[in-house]
């Protein structure tokens, strides 16, 4: 297959309510938050472009696909986050691999944004607030394990970038408008973990870019 062109999407993603994707604790401390959300070596949450593909990924197949096997996925989904291929499907046909046209980057927070929304705020730490959650055990009615998870606090702006190839055949207006449908999704479901508790709400402004010809790069 022939690249013909790339299309840069770019824009922001705005935290409704707390956003908590998950890190790891290089230290554990007596009293310390339980569950921290992943930081650049600065200390700075920002959002993998892993998770932002894998959450829109499966959505799209929730919404466009009857079937839990990725083998059976719309050929527009396995087009744009690619496929593996297999040797050979229920009909004893062979199933190619698909490019994935779409490349995520990490989005990052806007720093700037976040110092003037949250100057007066009480925070856990420069970017990030402290919830505490605890269970409720059934037959006393009594809170029980609580914990302390760390969330990035609802008015926070991540910036995004997004490249899609447009191969030699491919539906650019169809790759495009399925892209914008995973958007709307995302939306109306959530980013991260803890999203039946309220967490991850976010809302989505992005801009297409002009598409540029593999020879203008």
């Amino acid at each position: 297959m022939k690249l013909q062109e790339k299309i840069t999407i770019t824009g922001t993603i705005t935290t409704v309510t707390g956003l908590h994707i998950g890190g790891s604790k290089s230290t554990i401390e007596i009293g310390g938050i339980d569950n921290v959300v992943i930081k650049t070596p600065r200390g700075v949450p920002f959002i993998p472009g892993s998770s932002l593909k894998g959450k829109l990924r499966s959505l799209l197949v929730k919404k466009n696909s009857n079937s839990t096997n990725e083998h059976e996925d719309p050929i527009e989904i396995q087009k744009l986050f690619g496929y593996p291929g297999r040797n050979k499907d229920e009909k004893n046909q062979q199933k190619e691999p698909q490019i994935s046209r779409l490349i995520f980057r990490d989005a990052f927070l806007n720093e700037e944004q976040f110092n003037k929304t949250f100057k007066n705020a009480s925070l856990a730490t420069n970017f990030t607030e402290e919830k505490y959650e605890n269970v409720i055990e059934r037959k006393s009615g009594k809170a029980q394990h609580p914990r302390q998870i760390e969330r990035v606090p609802a008015g926070a702006v991540f910036d995004f970038e997004i490249i899609m190839d447009i191969y030699e055949g491919d539906d650019k207006d169809k790759m495009i408008k399925m892209l914008e449908q995973a958007f709307v999704l995302l939306e109306n479901d959530y980013l991260g973990g803890s999203g039946t508790r309220g967490y991850g709400k976010v809302k989505i402004y992005h801009t297409i870019g002009i598409p540029k010809t593999y020879q203008d790069l």
